[in-house]
């Protein structure tokens, strides 16, 4: 598969474009604060929440009800909004990937399953915001928040084709989330990814550094 050929290209973020370990586990941590019954783990334990849902990973790995996961939710964005989201980093190579992607004439859009005002500051803070041709995040409200249909509203507002349209992110849920609208997805591993994982997930392709990433979206001439 010729990779390089795929005009736009849809990045996650959070362990794709920058690597948020310490807000995320910041706010994860402040967070539980207000949930004394429930054991405060260990920073590295919070990896896991990079990625997915905020809401799925409070169900999932603390046993809260719904109604406890909003709770959590609204707490961690106490803390993110005004602290935690500029407790991140962009991944070395990252802003000269995005700009070779654009001198290549190709269209790059954001997908993320974090909230879309975030989201935009984030890419503002490090100033790559300007590489993107459109941002798309979960609501606020929660209407909106699984990778897919995050994916399936971007394709229909750019009308992007399916077919010359290619996810780049670390989880099951970009490659999951893209297969469901039918395109392809590229994981990467130099984040929170896991290969194995990825691949079973069906990524057509996984790369473990940036540099690889570069190499496999766009089509640089060898030189003899």
């Amino acid at each position: 598969m010729r990779f390089y050929e795929f005009r736009n290209i849809l990045f996650d973020l959070d362990g794709t474009v920058t690597d948020p370990y310490e807000g995320i586990t910041a706010s994860i941590l402040y967070s539980l604060e207000y949930f004394p019954e429930i054991r405060t783990p260990g920073k590295e334990e919070l990896k896991t929440f990079i990625g997915p849902p905020l809401s799925d990973s409070y169900r999932r790995y603390f046993g809260m009800s719904e109604q406890e996961a909003g709770e959590a939710v609204e707490r961690y964005r106490e803390y993110y909004r005004e602290k935690g989201i500029f407790e991140n980093r962009l991944y070395d190579g990252m802003k000269e990937l995005l700009s070779a992607i654009k001198n290549s004439g190709k269209s790059i859009y954001l997908a993320t399953s974090k909230p879309e005002i975030f989201a935009r500051r984030i890419l503002e803070y490090f100033d790559i915001y300007g590489y993107f041709d459109g941002v798309y995040g979960s609501s606020l409200d929660g209407k909106t928040v699984k990778k897919e249909d995050i994916i399936a509203l971007l394709i229909e507002r750019q009308g992007c084709d399916p077919r010359d349209t290619l996810m780049v992110g670390d989880t099951v849920y970009d490659i999951i989330g893209a297969a469901r609208c039918s395109i392809k997805a590229v994981g990467v591993t130099y984040g929170y990814g896991d290969e194995e994982v990825l691949r079973k997930a069906g990524a057509a392709a996984t790369v473990k550094t940036v540099e690889e990433l570069r190499e496999l979206l766009i089509n640089t001439p060898k030189r003899e």
